[in-house]
């Protein structure tokens, strides 16, 4: 089999099976650990807009840290500061457990208990700033410059499975054994992670400019960015697509209020986007979808918007499913795109600067999203808060593919043949 229609070149190297397990165990710890958070602050508070202010407290401290935290980590050993991010992770981990056991908080008021969970929250947001880009420009050290894209589809595929099974377990494991036990299964995956990290060998540093001044640091990074019509329009998409999108965030009143099906069901709903992502993530490992991207990114936003519309508007728990399940099939295949495009168009010695503008652009709009849902939620009611926000993505899709004709043209067939040409 040529190199490339090679579906498993990435996984023919050693260290990245093992980092695949370790950011296994990592997304899957932060996940079901913020579907358990979701769960126990809904429950202390029946007021949605505790739970976009979840969001925005997360993702404050990663918008204000994550410039500087991709200059540092351009700076600096990838291998031990992925240790250090992990480890930071683990004690914010037990925290939440301690906070969650009845025996140590009984004679704590419920809203000291609240504000320590959104502390715990913000401290894991400063965190998450620096995961990000490391593991981004770890992967470039790991795998050689020919297997870049497959690398980037099998790290996306791996922290959408994680993104399955973390929600999924944590409905269960809420109703089974309830929320304090829940947090420390969480506290053991972290555990594992840390544990899989060591057994990667350290890197070496790759930025020539080591010592560069902060701000002209900074500086660079923002200028490759916006310069790259690529990258920039990916990203722009992207994050306006996740930020209007964030249906996910009201789960818990749909699961509760609406749909009526309990944690079990809560599970189920979380789980249904990432089991769709995950379906087309390994499909493209066999079925590269680099030709014609831009027009594919575009349509896949699309129909990521019209299946958050019919989400809102369903009141069959099935159809809701169903309607998350494609909203998540159609979301992997703008992550592999754009995945695929910071792999191939970002130099070495700049991978932790531009991932932090992508940590700002999409990973933070999650939270952002969160916070718009819960806010519109209040505003407008959950159902219409939904549908807005389905519709505003509809209207993003459609206003960036008439004002970038160049974005609509965008194909990636040839840069992917041309990198594996030339890379050893």
């Amino acid at each position: 089999m040529s190199k490339s229609l090679d579906p498993y070149a990435a996984l023919r190297f050693r260290e990245f099976n093992i980092f695949l397990a370790a950011r296994f165990a990592m997304v899957f710890a932060w996940s079901m650990q913020f579907i358990v958070i979701e769960w126990q602050v809904y429950s202390m508070t029946k007021d949605p807009w505790s739970l976009g202010l979840i969001g925005l407290i997360e993702v404050t401290p990663a918008v204000l840290v994550a410039l500087f935290a991709g200059h540092i980590v351009d700076q600096k050993e990838k291998r031990n500061l992925l240790i250090k991010c992990v480890l930071g992770f683990s004690v914010i981990s037990l925290g939440l457990f301690l906070l969650s056991d009845p025996s140590l908080t009984s004679e704590i008021s419920s809203n000291a208990i609240l504000y320590s969970i959104y502390f715990l929250v913000f401290l894991g947001g400063i965190v998450r700033a620096f995961i990000g880009p490391t593991i981004f420009s770890l992967i470039a050290l790991i795998v050689p410059k020919r297997a870049y894209p497959n690398a980037a589809t099998w790290s996306s595929t791996t922290w959408q499975m994680a993104s399955v099974l973390g929600p999924a377990l944590a409905g269960f494991s809420i109703s089974f054994i309830g929320v304090h036990w829940s947090m420390c299964l969480i506290l053991a995956f972290s555990i594992i992670a840390l544990i899989a990290i060591s057994q990667i060998s350290r890197k070496p540093i790759m930025n020539p400019k080591i010592g560069e001044p902060v701000f002209q640091s900074l500086k660079e990074g923002l200028d490759f960015v916006f310069e790259s019509k690529a990258i920039f329009g990916a990203l722009t998409l992207d994050m306006v697509a996740v930020l209007f999108g964030g249906a996910v965030a009201l789960l818990p009143v749909f699961a509760q209020d609406i749909l009526q099906v309990g944690s079990v069901g809560f599970g189920v709903l979380r789980a249904a986007p990432a089991v769709g992502a995950v379906i087309t993530m390994v499909g493209s490992t066999r079925f590269p979808i680099h030709k014609y991207a831009g027009k594919k990114l575009l349509w896949a936003v699309f129909g990521f918007g019209i299946s958050i519309i019919v989400f809102g508007l369903s009141t069959s728990f099935w159809l809701s499913v169903f309607a998350l399940f494609m909203s998540g099939a159609l979301d992997g295949i703008s992550m592999v795109i754009r995945q695929t495009i910071l792999q191939l168009k970002t130099p070495d010695e700049m991978r932790g600067r531009v991932a932090s503008v992508n940590s700002i652009f999409v990973g933070s709009s999650n939270e952002l999203g969160a916070f718009e849902s819960g806010a519109t939620a209040k505003l407008m009611g959950t159902v219409t808060a939904v549908v807005f926000g389905g519709t505003m993505t509809l209207l993003t899709v459609g206003f960036t593919a008439f004002i970038s004709p160049s974005f609509r043209k965008l194909d990636l067939q040839s840069a992917v043949e041309e990198h594996e040409a030339t890379s050893p």
